[in-house]
């Protein structure tokens, strides 16, 4: 990809960063494309790079020892993963697993740049600040939903999230996905889904639930 390419991609994702810094990143960013389904990270492996989502939508989830998965959060476009970032920088290995949910464009971000971008550029420091916030935020809501809601409750709020994320009713999922998501089986959420059904709130499909107009 031209250079001019990845000036305009930080341009319009990245409108909060200062010019120098879109300057600076354009010179070493490199641009990936993940088809959906793809693995972005996986537990163990050490990061040459972080990333910037730009187009597509990205799940990262905890792995478990026995295999299980557990969702986490979701990169969105503009958005990076706060947890990437600090492994990138401390040279660790990853603890998470991320998945491209959609065909997902990310701008790669050499971790030897890490020091000089927070030392230089105070936008890449409120940018990473606010990564680490938004997303500590976002494992609280996690937990809180664990400890204090039932699963009929967090089943609905997912659901919500996923159709705000999507812009649409229609969503292309699995009973076993979701129940992969929320840590319960697929027994559990096809009974709740089914209750969902004959309250008038869902549309169960083959590998899709439409939300209707009773679900709001």
């Amino acid at each position: 990809m031209e250079t001019t390419d990845i000036h305009d991609i930080l341009a319009t994702r990245f409108s909060q960063f200062e010019p120098g810094l879109r300057n600076a990143l354009t010179a070493v960013c490199s641009v990936r494309t993940f088809p959906a389904g793809e693995q972005l990270m996986q537990p163990g492996q050490y990061f040459k790079s972080t990333m910037l989502i730009v187009e597509g939508l990205v799940k990262v989830y905890r792995q478990g020892e026995e295999g299980g998965e557990f969702f986490v959060y979701h990169l969105e476009p503009g958005s990076a993963c706060a947890l990437s970032i600090i492994c990138a920088t401390k040279q660790e290995r990853s603890e998470v697993l991320a998945t491209a949910v959609e065909d997902t464009t990310a701008l790669l971000v050499p971790i030897a740049m890490m020091d000089d971008l927070m030392r230089e550029y105070k936008t890449w420091y409120y940018f990473v600040l606010e990564t680490y916030r938004s997303r500590f935020e976002e494992l609280l809501e996690v937990i809180d939903h664990i400890a204090f809601k039932s699963m009929d409750e967090r089943l609905e709020y997912h659901l919500k999230k996923l159709s705000r994320q999507s812009g649409s009713n229609e969503l292309y999922t699995t009973h076993q996905q979701i129940a992969s998501d929320l840590g319960s089986s697929r027994e559990v959420i096809s009974r709740l889904l089914k209750k969902m059904e004959q309250h008038g709130k869902v549309a169960l499909q083959r590998n899709a639930i439409q939300l209707l107009d009773g679900f709001r």
